[in-house]
């Protein structure tokens, strides 16, 4: 029998996963909270865009089986497997009001940054939780109209058991995700989620805490960004190792490596390895504070990197920093200017008081 299949949460990454699925011949139910998005996938379908904006390789419209979230308890068969795409402060109230509606034995994958696999699995169980980390971006352009902002051959999910085990139900999943985009299997999640978390923490929280366009590739000629930048990717590897958290190699290096590694080293591998992607692309973080929704910086990245790092005994100081403009950035008392690594090098040593 064919899986039900449901994307909850079909922003950026949810849509273009449910457009290539449904694409593929699945069963797939759409759900969102967004009304003019799903009212205009319920009315044109969705239209698909893969690779460059201006020329990519990939562009369609499929019909597509959309529900507002409110329209969720009218859906009465169970599904076998749900990905759980929004935002993490989304992630538990979604997890709740799709719980219902999830087979006994179905599984609800978090398609997500960030460890969202440890708050929803108390909620659906933990036998029903699978995680996959995603390795590429997207932006909703406008509602009905997803661009995923890579080429088709890059390599876009790592799935996993929480367990790190390999199970008939992972090469299952993985083979469903990889009709939606270039899939592989990790038997550590937890580190493959964490190694992700740090570059979250640095290249998508820094570069907008300093401009809403411009990424880190952009940005990294500057010296006081490069050094706070070392600066993060130290920090974060430190409270991961003090988690007990296996994690996966950045830049060709292991965590130990790297925080054993000169300054002068990383700066060579970040220079050697800040090289554009998707141009015209902004961050995730960029684009919620384009329009205007919180971001996950304070709560889900370099908050939660601090809040481990406190559980864990590990002084967080450049993340706390981070956390702490963030929430004035939300309230709208900064702008996203480079003058805010200076209000970055004063908050650290405040902190340090």
């Amino acid at each position: 029998m064919d899986k039900r299949l449901a994307v909850i949460g079909t922003g950026a990454i949810g849509s273009s996963l449910g457009g290539q699925l449904t694409r593929a011949g699945h069963d797939v139910a759409m759900i969102d909270q967004w009304p003019p998005h799903v009212e205009a996938m319920k009315r044109d379908g969705l239209r698909v865009i893969i690779g460059e904006r201006d020329k990519p390789e990939v562009d369609y419209t499929v019909p597509v089986r959309a529900y507002h979230a409110f329209e969720v308890c009218t859906i009465r068969d169970p599904f076998d497997i749900v990905f759980l795409t929004c935002k993490s402060y989304d992630s538990e109230w979604m997890a709740q009001l799709i719980e219902p509606h999830l087979e006994h034995d179905g599984v609800l994958v978090s398609v997500q940054n960030s460890l969202n696999t440890e708050w929803i699995a108390p909620i659906v169980g933990a036998g029903r939780t699978m995680g996959a980390v995603l390795l590429g971006g997207g932006e909703l352009l406008e509602p009905g109209f997803v661009w995923r902002n890579r080429p088709v051959a890059h390599r876009f999910y790592s799935v996993g058991e929480p367990s790190g085990h390999d199970t008939p139900r992972l090469r299952e999943l993985a083979g469903i995700l990889g009709e939606a985009g270039r899939t592989e299997t990790t038997h550590n999640l937890r580190g493959t989620q964490w190694s992700k978390l740090v570059l979250a923490c640095v290249s998508a929280a820094l570069s907008a805490l300093v401009d809403p366009r411009r990424r880190s590739w952009e940005l990294i000629a500057d010296p006081t960004y490069l050094r706070h930048s070392i600066q993060l990717y130290r920090e974060s590897v430190a409270v991961g190792l003090a988690c007990g958290y296996r994690m996966e190699p950045l830049f060709g290096m292991t965590a130990e490596d790297l925080l054993g590694s000169t300054d002068e080293v990383l700066e060579r591998l970040l220079a050697e390895n800040s090289e554009g992607h998707s141009k015209g692309a902004i961050n995730m973080v960029q684009q919620d504070l384009l329009r205007g929704r919180p971001t996950e910086v304070t709560g889900y990245f370099n908050g939660l990197v601090a809040r481990k790092g406190r559980e864990s005994g590990v002084p967080t100081p450049i993340n706390d920093a981070v956390t702490s403009l963030f929430v004035r950035l939300e309230r709208g008392e900064l702008k996203q200017e480079t003058s805010n690594l200076r209000l970055l090098d004063e908050a650290v040593l405040v902190g340090a008081t």
